[in-house]
């Protein structure tokens, strides 16, 4: 059965969160667009070159309440929030996937800092 547009893309985000992806420049380098950036939670903004270059926090994140809203033909807005055990903290996040050759790859992203806990989501 095919996946819907939500679980493909979902799957992807979860990937991108995941020890073994974020430790690899290979696999790092295959989900972002070549025109990708990042707003951080720290308020610093990163492109696809510094990600791979200085690499990506490792950290023990789980993913909750992943929606997506599609702003044009191949062009997704996905919002969701994180709990982050490593650094005992919970994001908002909001990201931007383009349907790039063939594939859905990850253009912009932003993580803000929340006092929200899940039960409030």
């Amino acid at each position: 059965m095919k996946k819907s547009l939500t679980e493909q893309l979902r799957e992807l985000e979860e990937s991108h969160i995941q020890f073994e992806v974020r430790a690899s420049r290979e696999k790092l380098d295959s989900i972002l667009a070549d025109d990708f950036f990042e707003i951080g939670s720290s308020g610093r903004m990163f492109g696809k070159k510094e990600c791979l270059e200085s690499g990506v926090v490792l950290m023990e994140m789980t993913l909750h309440n992943y929606q997506i809203q599609p702003l044009a033909e191949g062009v997704v807005l996905a919002t969701y929030f994180i709990t982050d055990k490593t650094r005992k903290r919970n994001t908002l996040r909001s990201s931007i996937w383009k349907h790039i050759d063939g594939r859905w790859q990850l253009y912009f992203h932003q993580g803000t800092i929340t006092d929200l806990k899940l039960s409030d989501i």
